[in-house]
């Protein structure tokens, strides 16, 4: 086993509630249960002797070559072992749950199996309760299953024939060798609940391995039929169908939250501070990912967000004061207390550790911005009652969109005027108003456009730096950024507008390297941490779609190319890429894949336009 694989050689399975991370040596290091934001039971990524995990590989040492792959358009991940002995896999997933109802019974099924010789093959299943600070017992029950039991939470361990389960104290082991054709199945059954209301045997009796194959197939139906509904045609299906179940998997079925990666604590510099947990909905996050799952055709998904959203509105209850937070659990709950989690060291050694995010009190303006882009594709924009809560929101924002916060990018280093946060405030302005006359419901209108006119006439007056011929952060700086890369897709600027364009060069000299674009400079306009950190892959993504919406198309789909070279093997990204093109942060990221998406989108429909026009 790896003591700390590198962020990227990993694969993503999960049923809608909750997610697991594979390594590519066959190594579940990361599954919180029953939800994405659950104390996790494997948590080896963030700590390798404390953390916990369950390894199902070949027995073979140094001798096998091993590659992982998903089988297509699907969440099913295989891990091929070559070995001179045989070829064997390893097939991991998770049953989707898309019911309204959150479930407290969670299982991850591998299957291992050999397609050609013979193959041994390791069992070792390590679970570590609550982060790894709970102790558990073991029990061996009368099917030669075995029970762990952790508080508040079971996990149970079955093993079809020929795997023997053998107590190791309080973990478990096994060694099998499979031929080819042959097949076992070792299921993992979390259930919840309080301590000693919980059955004792959770996943029932051990089942036979034609009803776990008759599972797989029935997963594998569910992904294919899912994506039934992508409208997608373009040039780049393979990497936007992946990104496409990737949201789809970070989404929380029950309530239609999406929450911003399944991890936390994965650095985005290896040893610094910048360690955050991304377990939770944030409304920009959320309201960026269904926009782009709705441009697909994936309507459900927005559809139940929306009423997420609206219901989050109406609450009106947040741990920042404010009408509407800038995160939320899964659930809608506002509070995200946060820890650090000082008995575990961290991805290679990268401390803090850090669960909950105290940036949920922040003021953000932007997202009334990111709420109403959210709901202006909506054909239905709800009840009376929900139009009333928005409007209300939106009557709040004329009164509190002049101030300073703390930005998109949740900088700890004080609030500013950042011109992002002004942006998106002229965009729920503008939104707004178009919703409400579309829809013929009432609005304070002439207050709201006065507002987004006034909104206008400041970016433009304080946000634009006359010697950088450009757009900064923020009105007392000249620094760039490069969340103004949606200038032109929010209808601000037309993308070709010399302003914008001026902009676009400017980042291109001092954000862009090799294609890869950075958020800011942190050395120039400090953000309260130590540090650095690479480049983003959401913004990378943002500059290709600039690129191609200005006209520049050869260099558009050169800088979109090479992005996709830094995927890793099945096309999953993290939050960053490193100085040596490593991935970095958490993983995987939702930001990155709603991003690739409309960058895909932008350069179809431009390269199409021009095609069109040359042809």
């Amino acid at each position: 086993m790896n003591e700390y694989p590198p962020i990227a050689d990993h694969g993503i399975v999960g049923d809608l509630q909750t997610a697991a991370l594979i390594a590519a040596d066959g190594t579940v290091d990361w599954w919180c249960t029953p939800r994405f934001d659950s104390p996790s039971v494997f948590a080896s990524l963030l700590d390798s002797d404390r953390g916990g995990f369950c390894r199902l590989a070949a027995d073979v040492g140094g001798d096998a070559t091993v590659r992982q792959l998903y089988l297509p358009d699907t969440a099913v991940l295989i891990t091929r072992f070559m070995a001179p002995s045989g070829v064997g896999e390893v097939v991991d997933f998770m049953p989707p749950d898309p019911s309204p109802t959150p479930s407290a019974r969670h299982r991850l099924i591998r299957v291992a199996r050999v397609v050609r010789g013979s193959m041994p093959f390791e069992l070792i299943c390590r679970p570590r309760f609550d982060y790894g600070r709970a102790a558990h017992h073991l029990t061996r029950l009368d099917d030669g299953s075995v029970l762990f039991r952790g508080p508040g939470m079971d996990l149970q361990l079955q093993a079809t024939a020929p795997v023997p389960l053998h107590p190791d104290g309080t973990d478990v082991s096994a060694r099998f060798t499979l031929h080819a054709g042959e097949r076992a199945a070792v299921v993992l059954t979390s259930e919840s609940g309080e301590p000693g209301a919980l059955s004792g045997r959770p996943g029932g009796t051990t089942p036979a391995v034609d009803t776990v194959i008759t599972e797989l197939e029935a997963c594998t139906a569910f992904w294919l039929d899912w994506l039934r509904a992508s409208r997608y045609r373009g040039r780049w299906h393979e990497m936007v169908t992946r990104s496409a179940i990737t949201l789809k998997l970070l989404t929380y079925a029950p309530t239609g939250a999406p929450i911003a990666a399944a991890t936390m604590g994965l650095p985005e510099q290896i040893g610094g501070e910048r360690n955050w947990d991304y377990r939770y909905t944030w409304v920009r996050d959320a309201s960026l990912s269904v926009r782009s799952l709705i441009d697909l055709g994936f309507t459900s998904e927005a559809n139940a967000f929306r009423r997420w959203l609206r219901e989050r509105l109406d609450a009106g209850s947040t741990a920042s004061g404010e009408p509407l937070q800038i995160m939320y659990r899964v659930d809608g709950e506002p509070h995200l207390t946060e820890e650090v989690l000082d008995h575990l060291e961290g991805y290679r050694r990268s401390a803090p550790v850090r669960a909950g995010n105290a940036a949920a009190d922040q003021i953000q303006l932007d997202i009334y911005g990111e709420a109403a882009y959210a709901l202006a594709q909506a054909k239905d924009i709800g009840t009376v009652r929900g139009w009333h809560a928005f409007a209300s929101v939106i009557d709040w924002l004329t009164d509190h969109w002049d101030r300073p916060d703390e930005g998109i990018w949740e900088t700890r280093g004080g609030r500013q005027n950042f011109t992002y946060s002004r942006l998106m405030t002229w965009v729920a302005f503008d939104r707004a108003a178009k919703l409400a006359t579309a829809h013929s419901r009432p609005a304070n209108l002439t207050r709201w456009l006065d507002a987004r006119n006034a909104v206008l006439q400041q970016i433009v007056e304080h946000g634009w730096n006359e010697e950088r011929a450009a757009f900064v952060q923020h009105y007392d700086t000249d620094v760039l950024d490069a969340s103004l890369l949606l200038m032109p897709k929010v209808g601000f600027l037309t993308p070709t507008d010399p302003d914008w364009l001026t902009t676009l060069d400017a980042m291109d000299s001092e954000l862009v390297s090799d294609s890869l674009v950075y958020r800011y400079n942190p050395a120039a306009s400090p953000d309260g941490l130590r540090g650095s950190e690479g480049t983003f892959n959401l913004c990378s993504f943002l500059y290709v779609e600039a690129l191609a919406r200005a006209g520049r198309l050869t260099q558009a789909r050169y800088a979109f190319s090479k992005m996709l070279t830094y995927a890793n093997h099945v096309g999953l990204f993290a939050e960053e890429i490193g100085p040596s093109g490593e991935q970095l942060g958490n993983f995987p990221q939702a930001f990155t894949h709603l991003a690739l998406i409309d960058a895909a989108l932008a350069l179809d429909e431009e390269l199409d336009r021009a095609e069109g026009q040359t042809g």
